[in-house]
């Protein structure tokens, strides 16, 4: 009879988990900070959907950027804060899903290709030839700004391979640590988010006498949040407006410093055409 009982009140606690967690709304984003940042950042984020939509919304951290659009694709996370290009590849994966809305910022994105001192590189307003040879770090793979950007404007001056153009040629992650590398001189040369230089800069985390800008990128267009096209379905009818709406009045100046955003505008899948353009020039989109 213990047996039993102790097996049942298993079952219903089970039961009583999925049904939890199958009410819970989804989120994640693309790991381009530290964890710990990350952390911060989306439950509050998570905080204030749970407040303006009236239903239970979960902040989940991933590891990478790839890990971020399987669990999308998988419907382990619902709605994402993604980078132009893995924006492009979840919804590719996922029928019906839409960006719905994109920071003040996102529309005229830039890449800031850094070089550390010993170097001698200087900032110009043509693309630097002279790093060809030296050794060069992306952020992550699946970077719009930290690799699809910067590696179409390397194959575009070079006429080769970024393996072929540098010395040796790495991925650091995300960008925070792309600059920490650079700034370290582990390697010469980087590219990284612009937001992010500007809001590590302004937090005191870089040294300019180790570290700067050499060329900025042209503007492109990059993060978005995207959301499933079946939401509606399985959480209840007009949800899916009720997220943008949430998302385009965000107002808390810190909150929005923490992206670092001016505030959220509306976005549509036909804004990141450019980027799948540029993806399949490379061979990062098929």
């Amino acid at each position: 009879m213990l047996r039993f009982l102790v097996g049942f009140f298993l079952i219903i606690s089970v039961i009583h988990t999925e049904q939890v967690f199958a009410n819970t709304f989804v989120f994640t984003a693309i790991p381009d900070e530290d964890e710990s940042k990350l952390r911060s950042r989306f439950d509050k984020v998570a905080t204030y959907l749970t407040n303006q939509l009236a239903i239970e919304v979960k902040y989940i951290p991933v590891k990478s950027y790839g890990a971020a659009v399987t669990a999308f694709r998988n419907n382990q996370v619902q709605l994402a804060w993604f980078g132009g290009l893995s924006g492009v590849r979840a919804r590719a994966l996922v029928s019906g899903s839409t960006a719905i809305a994109q920071g003040v910022e996102d529309p005229n994105f830039q890449t800031y290709f850094i070089a550390h001192s010993s170097t001698g590189l200087k900032k110009s307003s043509n693309f630097p030839i002279i790093i060809a040879g030296k050794t060069f770090t992306f952020g992550s793979k699946g970077s719009t700004s930290g690799r699809l950007m910067p590696e179409f404007y390397i194959r575009k001056h070079f006429s080769k391979s970024p393996n072929k153009v540098f010395s040796r040629v790495g991925f650091s992650g995300n960008h925070s640590r792309t600059i920490s590398l650079v700034q370290s001189g582990a390697f010469q040369i980087g590219a990284t988010n612009f937001q992010v230089w500007k809001k590590d800069l302004a937090a005191g985390k870089i040294d300019t006498s180790k570290v700067s800008v050499i060329w900025e990128t042209p503007s492109y267009p990059d993060y978005n949040w995207t959301i499933r096209g079946d939401v509606d379905k399985n959480f209840g009818s007009g949800l899916i407006e009720r997220v943008k709406t949430a998302l385009l009045n965000l107002k808390d100046p810190d909150l929005l410093a923490s992206f670092p955003r001016k505030g959220f505008i509306p976005a549509s899948n036909a804004d990141f055409r450019p980027i799948v353009t540029v993806g399949k020039q490379i061979g990062l989109i098929e």
